[in-house]
């Protein structure tokens, strides 16, 4: 069985290490990068330069998968090939695919021309740079930082510049910047429950960041802003440095006939995590649109991504050996947020189907324990 392994991030790199060598069995994982990303810490990477990659090649070890650094141009699911960007064209009989997502700028004019993103370590290298040269004696312009999208990435993001901004203003005898925080909805962090958000929100004011909810970000510049209010009020923020957080979408990279797609381009899957018309094809992570129990969309986080590698991953051996594959059963742990230092706020999920919430010191170990946990699956 010749299989493809399309991406090693969360999603693909955990169907990778839960594989053994096994005879007839042959695997490839497709990824243009040597390294894998803990892309949930690239808001550590932008403002404190971070180390937050591993290789590849030792977690691969004992695998029985092969490694091929390259680039993923398309894929013909009628055909089954996979074409990659310096012109091969592989073929499979099971195909993987954790491509992942892509940055949704939502058509707002000058925005994709002109923000930055934080999508891969790239994008972390650039905003730390421009924090590092903001703070320079020789830096002219604008220093202030708008960042769009008051989602995880985006509360994450800011606490974190905040916290490099103060240090390097009492350093280097420099006044602070600004760092706004837009979001068109009515509140940040949708995803927790008042109580958490409140004590999130109050947090970032602490820090000095402008919150401005119910802004919607109308337009972009190479140094400014336009954000409108739901009054109908527009303002425009100076800005040296744009990063949008605000929206993703499944890589458009699938082609085929009996494809189903819905929200954001996500492929739709079975409950065993194939492409709906595809019983070879997994899709998986980000741009797979799998369900929950209750017939919901399963959220794109790095917990569930790794839930549907792991699965995939097992489910490949199982096919393999000759083995009925497995149902998807996803189940969400838990959410916490970084706010900085030693700072967070979550919840946990307890029997019974009930949720502890935890703040500070000890939420920051929770998160840091989800992130242990992670390593120790792929080791």
């Amino acid at each position: 069985m010749k299989t493809l392994i399309l991406g090693a991030g969360y999603a693909g790199l955990a169907v990778a290490t839960k594989m053994k060598p096994y005879a007839g069995l042959e695997a490839l994982l497709v990824e243009q990068n040597a390294f894998h990303t803990f892309e949930t810490r690239l808001h550590e990477a932008a403002a404190h330069n971070t180390r937050v990659t591993l290789p590849l090649a030792p977690l691969l070890r004992g695998t029985g998968v092969e490694l091929e650094q390259a680039s993923v141009e398309g894929v013909n699911l009628d055909e089954r090939e996979v074409t990659l960007k310096d012109g091969r064209v592989l073929t499979y009989d099971t195909l993987v695919v954790g491509l992942g997502s892509v940055t949704n700028f939502y058509r707002i004019p000058g925005l994709a021309e002109n923000a930055s993103e934080l999508k891969q370590l790239s994008d972390a290298d650039d905003i730390f740079n421009f924090v590092n040269r903001a703070f320079s004696g020789e830096f002219k312009g604008v220093r202030d930082i708008v960042v769009g999208g008051a989602g995880l990435t985006g509360v994450e993001l800011v606490t974190e510049l905040a916290q490099r901004a103060e240090l390097l203003s009492k350093a280097r005898g420099l006044p602070p910047m600004n760092i706004y925080l837009v979001e068109a909805g009515p509140k940040i962090l949708p995803v927790l429950d008042d109580a958490l958000r409140g004590k999130a929100q109050r947090t970032l004011e602490e820090y000095g960041i402008h919150i401005l909810t119910g802004h919607r970000l109308m337009q972009a510049t190479a140094d400014s802003v336009t954000v409108q209010t739901q009054s109908g009020e527009q303002k425009v923020i100076p800005a040296g440095k744009i990063i949008w957080t605000g929206g993703i979408q499944a890589r458009d990279v699938l082609k085929g006939e009996k494809l189903e797609k819905g929200p954001g381009g996500r492929v739709a899957v079975d409950d065993k995590l194939r492409a709906k018309g595809y019983r070879d094809v997994f899709v998986i992570g980000d741009m797979g649109l799998a369900l929950n129990q209750e017939g919901k969309p399963v959220p794109t986080t790095a917990q569930h991504a790794g839930q549907q590698g792991r699965l995939t991953g097992k489910n490949l051996m199982r096919l393999a050996k000759g083995e009925e594959i497995e149902t998807y059963e996803p189940t969400t742990l838990g959410e916490f947020v970084s706010l900085g230092g030693l700072m967070a706020v979550g919840w946990m999920k307890l029997p019974w189907n009930q949720k502890l919430a935890i703040t500070g010191g000890i939420a920051h170990v929770m998160k840091r324990a989800s992130e242990w946990r992670w390593r120790a699956s792929i080791d």
